[in-house]
């Protein structure tokens, strides 16, 4: 592509990675990478988020099972979680003497994405730096127990982990859903939807096919038929609400 800048393939070069060198990541960097979290877009600059680094070798390896089990949330040079964070706004309020509102889903949703957006602008700091890595859902596997774990006061919740390191080995790229699917134009256009899914589910099932590891038959919609099959998480609801998020 003729307009792809230095950015743009940074970005576009995007896989997981899983395995890591044992070389350490130098604290100027990763304090530059997290820096760089703080400089992402924040609704009205509520930056309703903080990043925990785990270093703690027996916290790593409670988190490690509570993922997954998923063995590099343990053994990456880095592990951050990114945290929705509305408790210093408690304490704002509290000190300022005004009402506190939390029950709308909305803070739900800010949080959340404050949390997204600070954690993309680290991931891409950090691939500039040469370094890999993977965002970890599971960290919501165990709510409860991440929250007392990292000791996470009312108003917060954990939104995802990361792993970061330099890559020991760089894996395929799985293939993204066509652009003519993904941009349309003044309203939602389904006919591109449905215009797109048999291309990709032609790349995706060859890319399954025939990668190098691990190789199966299966194309997206099968397995996002399979994965949306079943309840995701459900105890994100209740661990929410008791957080004081009561989703009204």
């Amino acid at each position: 592509m003729e307009h792809r800048n230095p950015t743009s393939e940074l970005i576009q070069n995007h896989r997981s990675i899983r395995r890591f060198k044992a070389d350490p990541v130098p604290d100027e960097m990763l304090e530059d990478i997290i820096h760089s979290a703080q400089w992402a877009p924040t609704s009205h600059n509520v930056q309703a988020y903080t990043i925990i680094s785990v270093t703690d070798p027996d916290v790593r390896n409670s988190l490690e099972k509570w993922c997954g089990p998923q063995r590099y949330v343990g053994s990456a040079p880095v592990f951050l979680v990114f945290t929705a964070d509305f408790h210093k706004h408690e304490i704002i309020s509290r000190e300022q003497g005004t009402a506190f509102e939390m029950a709308e889903s909305e803070n739900v949703l800010v949080g959340a994405v404050d949390a997204a957006l600070a954690a993309q602008n680290a991931f891409i700091t950090a691939k500039s730096y040469g370094l890999g890595g993977v965002m970890i859902g599971g960290i919501r596997n165990r709510p409860y127990d991440v929250a007392r774990l990292l000791d996470l006061p009312t108003y917060t919740f954990p939104v995802m982990g990361m792993c970061l390191g330099f890559p020991e080995h760089l894996p395929g790229q799985k293939p993204r859903f066509p652009l003519s699917g993904v941009r349309h134009e003044n309203k939602y256009e389904e006919q591109r939807i449905r215009s797109a899914l048999p291309v990709f589910e032609t790349s995706t099932r060859n890319y399954y096919e025939n990668r190098p590891s691990n190789p199966k038959s299966q194309s997206w919609a099968e397995q996002m038929a399979s994965y949306l099959a079943a309840p995701r998480r459900p105890q994100m609801t209740d661990f929410l609400k008791d957080q004081g998020f009561t989703l009204k």
